[in-house]
C-alpha cells in the first residue's frame, strides 16, 4: 500500500461499514481500517453502474476486498448491495450488529461520475447521479446512525469531492451532488452531535482508481474541448496530478479514530491544493 505505513491499531475492536467497497477508494478504506483493527461490513453494486464511461466493478472485485481484509486478521462481511436500497442496508447492518457486536464507523464512499457538458447532460444522468451520490449517502447514514446511537457514539465519514468545495467543470450533475454531500455533513453533524457522533467529509481531487478506466479519459477530453479555458481548473499545486487511494484512506482513518475526537462538521481536502487553482 502506498499510503502512510502504521503499526498502530487505532480502531481495535471497532466495526466499520463502508459502501462502494469492491475496489478503488472503497477497497483502500476497508483495508486501511482493517489494518487499524476494525472488522469491516461493506456493500458494493459489483455490477453495471448506470451510464458511467469507466469499467464497472465485479463480484470478483468484491471477493478480493474481502480476502485483503481477512489477510489483515479482521472479519469481513461484504455483500452485493445498492445504496439506493435503504431497507437492504438496514437489514445488512442489523445482521452485522448481531454477528460482529455493533457498529462504530460509517464511511459513505459509493458514488458515480459521468463527464458531460451542461447541454449534453440527460435527465437520466442527473437522476442517477443524484440517486446514488446524494440519496445513497443519505440512506447510508440513515441505516448506520441508529447503530452508532445505540453504541453511544462513533464517526461518520462522507466522501465528497473537490467538486463539493469548488466546481468540477463539465459535470453540473456531479458538482451538484457533491455540494449536497458537503451540506449533508453539516446537517447530520448538528443533530447527531448530542449522541456523541461526529460527522465529517473528505474531499479528494484526482485519485488513481478504476474510475479512470474504460472511456473515462476520452469522455473528459471531449468535454474539455467545449471550453478549454475551464480545462485546467483543479490543477494541483504539487507535482503530481492525482493522489493514490491509500492517501485518501489516511484521512478517513484519522477521522474514524479518536485522534479526531473533537472534530465534526469539518470538510477535509486531500487534493494537493486543487480547490484553490
Amino acid at each position: 500500500m502506498a499510503g502512510l505505513t502504521t503499526s498502530t491499531t487505532r480502531l481495535q475492536g471497532k466495526v466499520a461499514f463502508i459502501t462502494g467497497v469492491a475496489r478503488g477508494q472503497g477497497r483502500a478504506h476497508a483495508v486501511r481500517l482493517a489494518r487499524e483493527g476494525a472488522d469491516i461490513v461493506g456493500i458494493d453494486l459489483a455490477g453495471p453502474l448506470p451510464g458511467v464511461p469507466y469499467d464497472s466493478p465485479t463480484p470478483e472485485d468484491l471477493r478480493e476486498t474481502g480476502k485483503l481484509v481477512r489477510q489483515e486478521g479482521r472479519r469481513a462481511l461484504l455483500r452485493q448491495g445498492d445504496v439506493r436500497d435503504l431497507d437492504g442496508m438496514r437489514a445488512l447492518l442489523d445482521e452485522a450488529a448481531e454477528e460482529l457486536g455493533g457498529l462504530d464507523v460509517v464511511v459513505a464512499n459509493a458514488g458515480i461520475c459521468i463527464p458531460a457538458t451542461w447541454d449534453a447532460t440527460t435527465p437520466e444522468m442527473f437522476r442517477d447521479t443524484m440517486d446514488i451520490n446524494v440519496t445513497g449517502v443519505w440512506n447510508t447514514v440513515m441505516a448506520g446512525a441508529p447503530h452508532l446511537v445505540r453504541r453511544g457514539g462513533g464517526s461518520i465519514v462522507l466522501i465528497s469531492s473537490y467538486a463539493g468545495k469548488k466546481v468540477q467543470p463539465f459535470m453540473v450533475h456531479y458538482t451538484t451532488s457533491k455540494h449536497a454531500v458537503t451540506g449533508m455533513t453539516r446537517a447530520f453533524a448538528a443533530e447527531l452531535g448530542q449522541h456523541g457522533i461526529r460527522v465529517n467529509s473528505v474531499h479528494p481531487g484526482g485519485v488513481n482508481t478504476p474510475m479512470g478506466s474504460g472511456d473515462m479519459q476520452s469522455a473528459l477530453a471531449a468535454a474539455h474541448e467545449s471550453n478549454p479555458r475551464l480545462a485546467t481548473m483543479g490543477t494541483p499545486f504539487l507535482n503530481r496530478y492525482a493522489a493514490e487511494a491509500d492517501q485518501i484512506s489516511d484521512a478517513v482513518a484519522f477521522l474514524a479514530s479518536a485522534e479526531s475526537a473533537f472534530i465534526t462538521a469539518e470538510h477535509l481536502s486531500v487534493d494537493g491544493g486543487s480547490q484553490y487553482f
